[in-house]
Formats: C-alpha cells, sequence, structure tokens
C-alpha cells in the first residue's frame, strides 16, 4: 500500500505545482497586457505636446476622422452626429453612441482614452481633463498626410503609409485612364446643393474633389478655379450654374434635398446634362476625406467614367 500511495503523492504534488504555475502565468500574462494598455507616449500635436495612450482602446471623435480610425482597426465608443448619419458607416458605428462637444456628461459615461476633433470643438479645457484630447485644424494637412498623421496619433503610422502609397497608384492609374477616354483638357466641377443654393467645390473640400483634382490631376473649369479654389467651395445660385459646368459635373446630391432646380430648362440645356455627363454621388455619404469613403470614391469614379 505504501508503495503505492508515494507515487500518487507525487502526481498530486505535481499537478497542484502546474496548476499554480498556469494561473501564476496567467496572471503575469494579464498584468503585462494591462501595463501595456496604461503605456502612454508623446504625440507631438499642432497645439503641443500630448501625453496619449500607445495603444487607444476607447476613441471618441467629436468632428470627423471616423473613416481613418475605422482603417487603422482602433475601437470608438462615440462619434459626432454627421459620422453616425453617414450610411457608409452604418454597420460599424451601429453600437457606437452619438456625441458633441457640449455632451461631457455622456463622454465621461464612456470612458475615453483618446478624444480626436478639430481645432474648433468647444470645450477643449474639460474634454482635456476626461481624456487626452487632439486636435486638427481643417486643410492645414492635406487628405493623406492627415490619415499618416492620425495613423502617428494611434500608434499606426506603418498602417496608414501602407494604405497612403497603394492609394496613390490606384488612383494615378485611374485618373490616368480616365483623362485618355475624356480627354486632357476635359474639365470637371463638383457641386452640392438644392434650389435655393448651390456650391461649386475646390480641390480639397470633400466630395470627391481630392480624388479628382490632386490625385487624378483633372482639370476643373477656369470659373471654378478662380472662385473655390482658395476658400474651399463657392455659393452660387442655380441660374448661374452653366458659367461653373464643367464638361463633366459630379453631383454631391442630397435625396432629402428640394432638387427640383434638376428640372428647369436652364440645368437641362447644359452640355454636361444634355450628354449624360453628370454623375450623382450621395451627398450623405461625401462630405469626408477618409480611407473608408476614398476608396469608395474612386471605385464610383472608375465605373462613371470608364464603365468599369
Amino acid at each position: 500500500m505504501k508503495k503505492l500511495l508515494i507515487p500518487f503523492t507525487l502526481l498530486l504534488l505535481l499537478m497542484l505545482s502546474a496548476c499554480g504555475s498556469s494561473d501564476s502565468a496567467e496572471k503575469e500574462d494579464t498584468a503585462t497586457k494591462d501595463e501595456n494598455k496604461s503605456e502612454t507616449v508623446t504625440y507631438e500635436s499642432e497645439t503641443g505636446p500630448v501625453e496619449v495612450p500607445a495603444d487607444p482602446q476607447r476613441v471618441i471623435l467629436l468632428s470627423g476622422f471616423t473613416g481613418n480610425v475605422l482603417d487603422l482597426g482602433v475601437n470608438i465608443v462615440g462619434v459626432d452626429k454627421w459620422s453616425k448619419m453617414n450610411p457608409r458607416f452604418e454597420e460599424e458605428l451601429k453600437d457606437v453612441e452619438e456625441v458633441s462637444d457640449e455632451s461631457l456628461e455622456k463622454i465621461i459615461e464612456l470612458e475615453p482614452d483618446l478624444i480626436i476633433g478639430l481645432s474648433n470643438i468647444k470645450n477643449i479645457d474639460k474634454l482635456s481633463e476626461i481624456a487626452p484630447t487632439v486636435t486638427y485644424t481643417w486643410g492645414k494637412l492635406d487628405y493623406l498626410t492627415q490619415h499618416i498623421e492620425i495613423g502617428k496619433l494611434l500608434n499606426k503610422e506603418k498602417e496608414a503609409k501602407t494604405w497612403v502609397d497603394d492609394f496613390k497608384k490606384r488612383a494615378q492609374a485611374a485618373g490616368e485612364e480616365i483623362k485618355a477616354k475624356i480627354g486632357e483638357d476635359a474639365t470637371v466641377s463638383v457641386i452640392e446643393g438644392s434650389t435655393k443654393e448651390l456650391y461649386v467645390f475646390g480641390d480639397n473640400w470633400a466630395r470627391g474633389t481630392e480624388i479628382l483634382y490632386q490625385a487624378m490631376n483633372l482639370k476643373m473649369p477656369e470659373k471654378v478655379k478662380e472662385s473655390a479654389v482658395e476658400p474651399g467651395y463657392y455659393a452660387i445660385s442655380a441660374e448661374v450654374l452653366p458659367e461653373y459646368a464643367g464638361d463633366y459635373i459630379i453631383f454631391s446630391k442630397n435625396p432629402d434635398a428640394d432638387n427640383s432646380f434638376q428640372e428647369t430648362e436652364t440645368y437641362k440645356n447644359i452640355p454636361a446634362v444634355k450628354n449624360n455627363h453628370v454623375f450623382e454621388l450621395n451627398a450623405k455619404q461625401a462630405s469626408f476625406s477618409d480611407p473608408l469613403t476614398l476608396d469608395a470614391q474612386l471605385k464610383f469614379f472608375k465605373e462613371s467614367f470608364l464603365g468599369n
């Protein structure tokens, strides 16, 4: 009996030792993960250095950049109303709270570890007390550099650069195909609005303008260049639209707006309209310049201009 008990006792001790080692390793692994999450790095923002999490887990976006963060695979817990309303982000944001720069209590409840917004948001000081807050001035960086900058902030610079390099190649190739088909001197206008007021856009105001004018190097009408490039956009009446219309028109169209100007003779007599050279974007998806939006717009332009 004694000879049988000794091996059993040893086996029991070994099992207890293994369990203890496993528990210890698991605790150590959890502690390491928690330590990584609590680590911070210094991000050089346009307003000065900000201590931000090295691995942000709960990001709040107060004025755009949603598609940038989604593309980089970082978890979002709160977004501005325009992002929440954007059909392109509907699936990804279905469980994400809508917040604003004034809903401070809701933001506190969401326990963010990083807040991102534009430089004109309100309550920056109070938001900074809740979580590290980084803001950007709209248009200070070009749309591709902006994505890389957000990549730096989120510790995803490599991923951001990879997308930018790939997008440049794809957009340039598409632009060359389009110019070969429509002609080097063909002009393109980008418009948005309704019967009461229309806008024409320069080369950096979303609605696909960055792709068309910067990446593809397509031409805009001189009248648009004179009026819209410096401010970014320019308001006009439907009556003078023919003066600003290019050989092709990209119409960022809000399906809920009054678009009855499209039924007027003034509009119907525009050469681009007569030649079926008007391509309609959904305005609710068009006012962003992030990778998800840009990839979809690039596909749309290729299909519209080239039919593929």
